[in-house]
């Protein structure tokens, strides 16, 4: 087997009994590192040493998770203090890493205002903003009950949420002048 001494200088290959002597000769244990290669590869070092950084290397290596994702609903009739309502526990879900889910479900003829559920949407959207800053992971895209978005904790884009200068589908609209007003 080849043997790796603790500091990971190559000790060569070697027979077991003569790296198990040179282990013991250093109060420090004969671990195999990998098998899958021909010698297999072994490090005198301490076991709990070793089990600890592989212990750590593991939980490095696990992918992270944005947390649960969590479910806001709205109504195409939902009121302006519903709205803030549930903003606020939007707010919550995002505060503790939970991505959130907001859908609004269409019923019957609701589905042909589609415009006006993005505007809710949208309506929702800046209510968030006023109290934590949040990332659109998906933007709003139709499904069959109604619509969907998904948002998570970060910063704010303004390429979400609708601004004055922007109509109900999203177009840049450009204030014409008349006699001085604005039409």
């Amino acid at each position: 087997m080849r043997v790796v001494d603790e500091q990971g200088q190559q000790l060569g290959v070697m027979d077991l009994e003569e790296a198990l002597a040179k282990a013991s000769g250093q109060n420090l244990d004969l671990v195999q590192v990998t098998h899958k290669v021909n010698p297999p590869v072994c490090r005198i070092t301490d076991y709990g040493k070793f089990l600890y950084w592989e212990k750590k290397k593991k939980k490095l290596s696990k992918p992270q998770s944005g947390g649960e994702i969590k479910s806001v609903r709205l109504r195409l009739g939902i009121s302006g203090h519903d709205i803030e309502t549930r903003a606020n526990q939007a707010e919550k879900f995002l505060k503790k890493g939970h991505m959130v889910r907001v859908d609004m479900y269409l019923r019957g003829r609701e589905k042909a205002m589609e415009a006006f559920a993005k505007d809710k949407m949208y309506k929702f959207l800046e209510d968030v903003a006023k109290s934590i800053p949040y990332k659109i992971e998906r933007e709003v895209r139709k499904e069959p009950k109604g619509l969907s978005m998904l948002i998570s904790k970060g910063v704010i884009k303004t390429g979400g949420v609708k601004t004055e200068t922007q109509n109900n589908y999203g177009d840049q609209v450009q204030d014409k002048k008349i006699d001085n007003q604005a039409v």
